[in-house]
C-alpha cells in the first residue's frame, strides 16, 4: 500500500526462528517489501508443528506467527553463486536482518562490513544470543533460565522454576531491534549513512526485568517467586475461583480501588482494618488478606461481580484461554484475514494506530519455501 509509512523500503531477512522474523513482519505490516532469504533447509520453524497440524504442511502455525507479508527465496550462502546473489540484492536494499552466531556471517559473506562496502546506506540488524563476543547460540528457554525469569515464574518459593509459555525473550528482543531500526532510519535521513545494529537476547532479557531488577539493585535482596502474585501490590495477580466456577484475577493498585472492592464484596470493614487499610499494610499481611478474599469470592458469582467491579473502575478480569481471547470482538482488529493459499487468520505484530496512515488491510500470506505467496500479487522480486 503506497500510503503506508515504509512503502518503498526494501528489506532482506536472513534471520530465522522468531526474533528476527518478527521484525521482518513488523516492517512488512508498515509497507516494506520484505524478501526472506532461506537456506536450502528452510527456516527451522517450518518443521515446528503441533500434533494437530498436517505433517506435510510447508507453513506451520509457528512459522506463520512471524512471516506474514513476505516473499521467500532459497539462497545457499555456502556457495559462491549464492553469496554473489546476496551481494547484488544488498546493494539496493535498505535493511538486512540477521540472526547468526558470531563469526558465521563473515564465513558466509553476509556480514555488515562486506555488505556495507557496496551500500553505505545499509542498515544492518544483527541478533545474537549473548552479544558479538560470545560463540553461544541463543535459545529463549535457556535465556529465561539464565536471566531470572524462570526463577520468578515458579508457583511459589521452593517450587520448580517454570518457563513462560511464549518465547517472550525473542519477542522482547524483536522490540529492541525494531526500535533500533527505526532510529537508524531517522539518523540516515540526517546523515545519509547506515549503521550496524546489535541486539542480544541476553541484554534484552535483563532490560525487561524492570521492577524485579530494581528490587535487587535498591535493596540487595533477591525477589522470590510468588506465582502470579505481585511483590509490592496486594491484591494483584492472584487467581481466585468464584461461586459459579469463574476464575478471576484482581489488580488492585490503589487504596481507593481496595475500598471499592470491599464495598462490592459486602465487607467494608476490611478497608478500615489496620492490616489492610494501605497497600504497604496489605503487602505485609498478604497471606491473611488472600485467605479472606478466596473465601469470600468463592461465595459470589463471578460474572456479575466482574461487571460491578468494572462499573466501579476496579481492575479485574476473568482468566481466558488463548482461543477465547482471540474470539472476542476487541481482538478482531488485530487479526489478518486468511487467503486462498493459507486459509487461516494471522496475528498482527503492529498494535499501534496512527492518524497519518491506515492499518494494512491484508498482507501476503506466509510463503512456502522459495516462493512468493502463490495466490497474492506481490511486488516484483528484486
Amino acid at each position: 500500500m503506497p500510503d503506508l509509512p515504509l512503502h518503498g523500503l526494501r528489506v532482506l531477512e536472513l534471520a530465522s526462528v522468531l526474533a528476527g522474523p518478527q521484525v521482518g513482519q513488523f516492517l512488512a505490516e508498515l509497507g516494506a517489501d520484505v524478501l526472506k532469504l532461506e537456506a536450502p533447509a528452510g527456516d527451522v520453524t517450518r518443521t515446528w508443528r503441533t500434533a494437530a497440524e498436517p505433517a506435510d504442511a510447508p507453513v506451520t502455525a509457528y512459522f506463520s506467527s512471524a512471516n506474514w507479508g513476505k516473499r521467500s527465496r532459497i539462497l545457499d550462502l555456502t556457495e559462491a553463486a549464492g553469496r554473489q546473489q546476496l551481494h547484488e540484492l544488498a546493494a539496493t536494499t535498505d535493511i538486512v536482518l540477521t540472526s547468526y552466531k558470531p563469526g558465521d556471517a563473515e564465513k558466509l559473506g553476509a556480514d555488515y562490513a562486506t555488505l556495507a562496502a557496496r551500500n553505505p546506506r545499509l542498515i544492518y540488524g544483527a541478533i545474537t544470543g549473548y552479544g558479538p563476543a560470545s560463540p553461544r547460540a541463543g535459545y529463549d528457554a535457556v535465556l529465561q533460565a539464565e536471566t531470572g525469569f524462570m526463577h520468578l515464574n515458579a508457583p511459589g518459593p521452593g517450587q520448580l522454576p517454570q518457563k513462560m509459555p511464549v518465547a517472550l525473550l525473542d519477542v522482547l528482543t524483536a522490540h529492541q531491534l525494531k526500535e533500533a531500526v527505526l532510529l537508524a532510519l531517522y539518523q540516515r535521513e540526517r546523515t545519509g549513512r547506515g549503521a550496524r545494529l546489535e541486539v542480544s537476547l541476553h541484554d534484552s532479557a535483563l532490560a525487561s526485568l524492570a521492577n524485579q531488577a530494581a528490587t535487587v539493585l535498591v535493596t540487595g535482596q533477591d525477589p522470590q517467586p510468588l506465582g502470579s502474585g505481585h511483590p509490592s501490590i496486594v491484591p494483584y495477580g492472584t487467581v481466585y475461583r468464584a461461586a459459579d466456577g469463574t476464575q478471576l484475577l484482581l489488580a488492585v493498585g490503589s487504596d481507593g480501588q481496595f475500598r471499592q472492592l470491599c464495598t462490592v464484596l459486602g465487607r467494608p470493614a476490611w478497608a478500615a482494618d489496620a492490616r489492610f487499610r494501605t497497600n504497604p499494610a496489605r503487602v505485609a499481611h498478604r497471606k491473611a488478606l488472600e485467605e479472606l478474599l478466596a473465601a469470600r469470592l468463592a461465595e459470589v458469582p463471578g460474572e456479575p461481580l466482574l461487571a460491578e467491579l468494572a462499573a466501579r473502575a476496579v481492575p479485574a478480569g476473568a482468566v481466558r484461554t488463548v482461543q477465547q481471547a482471540l474470539s472476542l470482538p476487541a481482538a478482531q482488529p488485530m487479526l489478518l484475514p486468511p487467503t486462498a493459499s493459507f486459509p487461516h487468520p494471522g496475528l498482527r505484530t503492529v498494535a499501534f494506530r496512527s492518524s497519518a496512515w491506515p492499518v494494512a488491510a491484508a498482507l501476503l500470506p506466509p510463503p512456502a519455501p522459495g516462493c512468493p505467496a502463490a495466490d497474492e500479487p506481490g511486488p516484483d522480486a528484486p
